[in-house]
């Protein structure tokens, strides 16, 4: 075999192990989306089909028609927005002092940062309620957002931190020698170059917050249930509506997919930031 023949093989395992790792995260998407368009019927029968015999909007139209599961989506919007906000706005700041002005501090605000991580979401719930609960902010939306706050901070504060190690520390102090201060520096000149970076962290703090499950299970009951809880206890007469579960998840990705579509450009930027330093 010569070695261009080798070549060529090796980039056939490639694309067919990439084929692979695709549909097996596609395929379960794709059985949510064919089930959403089943008549009440076919989602019931047994052996499943894979495909509808024919096409309903049902249930589409049994959850649009229900109030209660509208609001729980509203609900989940206004979260995800105000997590992402309030975790941007502390870890943007901080990831820069932590990486631009390193210390032995900063190492260890980083590393903590990371050790929290590490923690399982389920050992926080019991203090998360009992805290909630002192402060009055159960069942609110404010409550809710300081909770997912406490889980989208470290994981922005570490994209951040992986970020700002790719920009040059020249770039403020020329600013600060034509007449800015830090702060000046900092807004005008390097956060116009992060916007790649600041589009990642603030994706993945939405769709921490958007497809969280745990917190939201306990600390809400009716006035700021989220979408997660509303499918997960949708039900009819006769147990679990299995298709308007499925038009609910289909509706509730929907968000999530427009996002990473209006940020395509500055995700592809914010991957290849920092590529060619040097």
């Amino acid at each position: 075999m010569t070695t261009r023949q080798k070549g060529d093989l090796g980039r056939t395992l490639i694309n067919i192990a990439a084929l692979v790792l695709v549909l097996s995260y596609a395929i379960p998407y794709v059985y949510l989306v064919t089930t959403s368009f089943k008549p009440s019927v076919d989602v019931q029968q047994i052996p499943p089909s894979f495909f509808p015999q024919t096409l309903s909007l049902e249930n589409f139209q049994s959850v649009l028609a229900t109030s209660s599961l509208m609001s729980a989506f509203g609900n989940s919007l206004v979260v995800a927005v105000l997590t992402t906000l309030l975790s941007l706005a502390l870890a943007i700041p901080a990831a820069y002092v932590a990486t631009q002005y390193r210390r032995p501090v900063t190492v260890i605000f980083l590393l903590l940062a990371l050790i929290t991580r590490m923690v399982p979401a389920v050992s926080l719930g019991v203090p998360l309620f009992l805290l909630m609960k002192s402060l009055g902010l159960l069942d609110t939306v404010p409550g809710l957002v300081l909770a997912h706050t406490t889980n989208a901070v470290p994981l922005a504060l570490l994209l951040m931190a992986a970020f700002f190690e790719g920009v040059p520390k020249e770039l403020e102090e020329a600013a600060r020698m034509d007449g800015c201060t830090r702060f000046q520096a900092f807004m005008k000149i390097i956060l116009p170059i992060m916007r790649g970076g600041i589009a990642i962290t603030a994706l993945f703090s939405f769709i921490a917050s958007w497809n969280e499950f745990l917190y939201a299970l306990l600390l809400t009951s009716e006035n700021s249930k989220t979408a997660p809880i509303a499918i997960a206890e949708y039900n009819s007469v006769y147990g679990l509506a299995w298709g308007p579960m499925a038009a609910a998840a289909v509706l509730y990705s929907l968000p999530i997919i427009l996002v990473t579509l209006l940020l395509q450009k500055q995700i592809v930027g914010g991957l290849t930031f920092g590529a060619v330093k040097g």
